[in-house]
């Protein structure tokens, strides 16, 4: 059973895949080239927590979620490569009864309406139930947050509220807003005879043989890439596959879900802008992350990151 701490690790890793179109966005809106620093972006998710809790009864205790993860936008949608990051705030509310998990995520969503935040595609899941999930956005500056409901015990409807604040992609203000390279340091090509290297292409493989649908020819930004961020050194494979029928691409996520389970990977769906919601998995002995998102131009596009340094810790 995957622990509510490593289902928001997981959404966390998904968010750039498919999600950070360039040039166009929900309603065919232009898209803001987005200049902020490191400290700016994690100041305005932690306001953005902040609004949603702060005149919350019983008032919960925010148990923040492992370091913020800070790292590239590698899966843009467009394949282009660039020098854009961004930055993802989680906590759990604790110290409250599990009984009021589902008040808190209403008292949530109620104070973000109140400050003129807009629900995303996904809206509102399950609200009917004991355990629901809202997921909603700021149309000023596109920062996309949540509030689930995950479940600690059903048969007494006991949960464990959580939010989660994502930044758009920006580009940091000591890179150049014409670029369109992405930096060597951050991005490298990894060693034939890594051992990471063979790992994240054994799981693409066998993600391309459940997903049945021929790949695309390699686009600028993806392949394989060595990725340096604030937890580490990882490998990543990022591919697409030609672009799908409605129907056959749905059918193809629905084939690497069911590869993921069977393969004992800790699966789960996320929300996109897409409207399709992605399928991220975590190997429970490697830490590798599998992200599978359908994309604007109706392709799968898949995303594969392992770590560089061998099989990461389960306990996330």
């Amino acid at each position: 059973m995957i622990s509510a701490a490593a289902l928001l690790v997981m959404t966390a890793m998904v968010t750039a895949c498919g999600a950070q179109e360039d040039g166009q966005q929900s309603g065919g809106r232009a898209s803001k080239q987005v200049t902020m620093d490191e400290q700016q972006a994690i100041d305005r998710a932690e306001e953005i927590i902040n609004h949603a809790v702060n005149g919350m009864s019983p008032k919960p205790t925010l148990e923040r979620m492992g370091p913020v993860p800070v790292g590239p936008c590698i899966a843009r949608d467009d394949h282009g490569p660039d020098d854009r990051v961004q930055v993802t705030l989680m906590y759990k509310l604790t110290d409250v009864p599990g009984l009021e998990a589902r008040s808190l995520v209403r008292q949530a969503r109620d104070a973000w309406l109140k400050q003129g935040y807009k629900y995303s595609p996904s809206g509102e899941v399950d609200w009917a139930g004991a355990f629901p999930a809202i997921y909603m956005r700021t149309e000023s500056d596109d920062f996309w947050m949540d509030a689930v409901t995950g479940v600690l015990d059903r048969a007494k409807g006991e949960g464990l509220a959580s939010l989660k604040v994502t930044s758009p992609c920006f580009l940091p203000p000591e890179k150049s807003s014409a670029s369109t390279e992405a930096d060597p340091a951050a991005l490298e090509e990894p060693q034939a005879d890594d051992p990471a290297r063979h790992r994240v292409l054994g799981h693409s493989s066998r993600v391309y043989d459940a997903l049945r649908a021929g790949s695309a020819p390699t686009q600028p930004g993806e392949g394989l890439s060595v990725v340096r961020g604030e937890s580490g050194v990882s490998v990543h494979h990022t591919w697409s596959t030609r672009p799908l029928p409605e129907d056959v691409k749905v059918r193809a996520l629905a084939r690497a879900q069911g590869y993921f389970r069977s393969a004992g990977w800790s699966v789960r769906h996320v929300p996109t802008r897409e409207g399709t919601p992605a399928v991220v998995a975590r190997h429970p002995e490697e830490g590798t992350i599998a992200q599978v998102a359908a994309s604007t131009t109706g392709a799968v596009r898949v995303a594969i990151t392992t770590p560089a340094d061998g099989p990461a810790s389960s306990d996330v």
